[in-house]
């Protein structure tokens, strides 16, 4: 050994010195990169074990036959080898960092453990709050966490005022608005949640926060896990958050406007696509399954609404992905644009602005005037505010949201045929940063880099073919629907759903995702005259029942609501009544003059009314034309007499009746306007 070292300092000292550094970068930068490749779980692992056997073997080889060379003082394959080495430094450093960038812009997708929850004590405007401030509160068997961190606030601030228990937040809302209520005490997200609600557009600006209490806890969204990776057919849910602010938080909230369903099956790279419109009037599950317009679901929660989804569409949703609206510009871009074919506006104008037949809708940061964002129809490429003002736009199209959610699936899969395509590690870059700020989902590192596979594929695919992907886009037909919600106390216009359209929709996904084998079409007819639409599940298809609301039967016969309740196979009760509050003077005596029920409930909640008969004791009893409705109704209808004042004589009758006779124009004006303002009593 100290005969080596004699030799070995008899060699030349810069070539030591070079072959020293080289060892030490080799082993430092291999190292590293060796870590870093040992992170891509699935991705070529033969490659990586044999690519790390080499370059392990290879630094014995160098560092034995250059000490050989220096030995001999043969500096010339020393100097070779050392120039590959360095080579292989280089590799290994550039690889590492691209490969953690790569991996780390993963991971700050993937929802984090623990996030801020926020509660906010929120006034009108311009309201004083005060001790004597009454204050609304949402119901712990609705919202437990929210009512916890509300009472919190509550115990912080040593408030001593009133609560008034809530089980509906927009009811809660109307009240403050109506100021039935003083303050309320709502989710910090309360503006991205409402602010598309009918009566809250300006909720931002009506309103005003007076206290506030956070606290960190586990994220409740990773409770909805899979063990399914991408090597077999997976269902994924996306989540629109349209917020004006670049980037996405751990505590980004979703309003419930885009719900995109996609199913993909990675052996055939094909995807079914469904935007659920957000008016649609399903069951909401974590309400007990009452009714209600399905982006009311985001209140409560992301698990409330995947399971909502799940029931509505009889599917198992893997994994959910929220992206904010306001980075889809910062992706687009990053992209260098998406190519859609832009639909003509069906109206020229909103809000008293002509647009001459553009579609025209306020930039990423919601602003009007100068910084309209207008676009030409027509096939074309969009930047990032054309594509994000083209997928917000809804008041032009006679479509409404039906239409923006149309729009929604066009930009989507635009994108999502162009992501991969980019030409630079630059591009790369950048389209890693935007993904990385702006998507969020409860899918782990591993489980997306499973994806690898598929990735490949479509890239491979990417050459002989425009598309990476064969997305069927599905469209649920719908019709429109106007409920009375008793838990808000008003009329809503939500939007139906034509049962066949829904099972067409729900077949292609159980297709999709290899539940079931697709029937072969074996005939095929095609005509010049017909314009050739390539097929969607759900479109056209209009058949099955409606849902149906209850009408108002005041001014109708008796022998009408029996016919209806029987055909309904409601149980019906009958009051007669000369006062009290179910007494309407409007009505002409023997006919309906309230009902228990308000109109526009849905029918099919409706098992009992009583309907409420004004001075009808006296009257002879109504006939009707129909016949057996007595038989018919017999075993679900009951009467009674509740009237106050049954023993009048009939001379008082005789009074009552001349002074009704007598009654002047003046006081029949005032009944009329009395008609516009009175509300029916329930």
């Amino acid at each position: 050994m100290n005969k080596i070292k004699r030799k070995l300092k008899k060699s030349k000292r810069i070539y030591r010195v070079l072959y020293y550094i080289v060892i030490i970068c080799y082993v430092a930068s291999l190292s590293f990169f060796i870590y870093s490749i040992f992170h891509l779980k699935g991705i070529e692992t033969i490659f990586r074990v044999v690519l790390t056997i080499f370059f392990i073997l290879y630094i014995f080889i160098y560092s034995f036959w250059n000490l050989l060379n220096l030995l001999r003082k043969k500096y010339k394959p020393l100097i070779i080898t050392s120039i590959i080495s360095l080579i292989f430094i280089a590799i290994f450093s550039f690889s590492s960092y691209y490969i953690n960038v790569v991996y780390n812009s993963i991971n700050d997708i993937t929802e984090k453990d623990e996030v801020l929850y926020k509660s906010y004590l929120i006034t009108l405007k311009d309201a004083k709050f005060s001790n004597k401030s009454s204050i609304g509160l949402i119901n712990k068997d609705i919202e437990e966490y929210d009512n916890e961190l509300a009472k919190k606030l509550y115990k912080k601030h040593k408030l001593q005022n009133d609560t008034v228990s809530y089980d509906d937040y927009v009811k809660m809302l109307n009240d403050l608005y109506d100021e039935k209520i003083d303050a309320a005490f709502m989710p910090d997200n309360y503006v991205t949640l409402f602010q598309n609600e009918e009566g809250f557009e300006n909720i931002l600006e009506d309103t005003k926060v007076i206290y506030e209490y956070s606290e960190k806890k586990k994220n409740e969204d990773l409770n909805l896990v899979s063990t399914k990776d991408f090597s077999e057919p997976l269902t994924f849910l996306l989540l629109g958050v349209d917020s004006e602010a670049s980037g996405l938080n751990a505590s980004a909230a979703f309003n419930g406007d885009t719900l995109m369903v996609i199913t993909f099956n990675p052996q055939t790279l094909e995807a079914v696509m469904l935007s659920i419109p957000r008016d649609t009037y399903v069951p909401i599950a974590c309400r007990n399954n009452a009714e209600a317009k399905i982006n009311s679901a985001a209140a409560y929660g992301t698990e409330c609404v995947v399971n909502t989804i799940n029931n509505f569409l009889d599917l198992n949703i893997d994994y959910y992905v929220k992206i904010n609206f306001k980075g889809v510009v910062e992706l687009v871009d990053a992209v260098g644009g998406v190519d859609v074919d832009v639909e003509k506006p069906y109206f020229n104008s909103y809000n008293g602005t002509n647009y001459g037949g553009k579609m025209c809708e306020q930039n990423s940061d919601r602003q009007f005037g100068s910084h309209l964002v207008c676009i030409d129809p027509g096939w074309q490429t969009l930047n990032g505010e054309q594509a994000l003002a083209y997928a917000r736009n809804r008041h032009l199209y006679v479509g409404g949201d039906l239409d923006r959610v149309r729009h929604q699936q066009q930009v989507v899969e635009a994108l999502a045929n162009k992501v991969l395509k980019f030409k630079s590690i630059k591009d790369f870059q950048k389209i890693l940063n935007a993904i990385s700020k702006n998507i969020a989902t409860n899918m782990s590192t591993d489980t997306i880099l499973s994806g690898y596979q598929v990735i490949k594929n479509m890239v491979i695919n990417a050459g002989s073919t425009e598309s990476l992907l064969n997305i069927n886009k599905a469209y649920l037909e719908t019709y429109s629907l106007s409920v009375y919600v008793p838990s808000q106390g008003r009329n809503t216009s939500a939007q139906g759903y034509y049962e066949e359209s829904l099972s067409d929709i729900k077949k292609a996904f159980k297709i999709a995702l290899g539940k079931e084998k697709e029937e072969v079409i074996k005939t095929f007819s095609y005509s010049v005259n017909e314009t050739y639409e390539a097929y969607s599940p759900g479109k056209n298809k209009k058949g099955g029942s409606k849902k149906t609301t209850l009408p108002s039967f005041i001014g109708k016969t008796v022998a009408e609501v029996k016919s209806f309740c029987a055909s309904n196979n409601i149980s019906l009760n009958i009051e007669y009544v000369d006062s009290g509050a179910h007494y309407n003077s409007r009505v002409t005596p023997g006919l309906v003059g309230d009902q228990s029920i308000h109109t526009g409930v849905l029918l099919k909640n409706v098992t009992s009314l009583t309907i409420y008969i004004p001075n009808a004791k006296e009257l002879p009893e109504v006939k009707t034309e129909t016949p057996n409705v007595n038989a018919e109704t017999n075993n679900t209808t009951s009467e009674k007499t509740t009237t106050s004042e049954s023993s009048k004589n009939s001379s008082s009758e005789n009074k009552d009746e001349n002074k009704d006779e007598n009654k002047t124009e003046e006081d029949s004006n005032k009944d009329a306007e009395n008609i516009l303002n009175d509300k029916i009593t329930h």
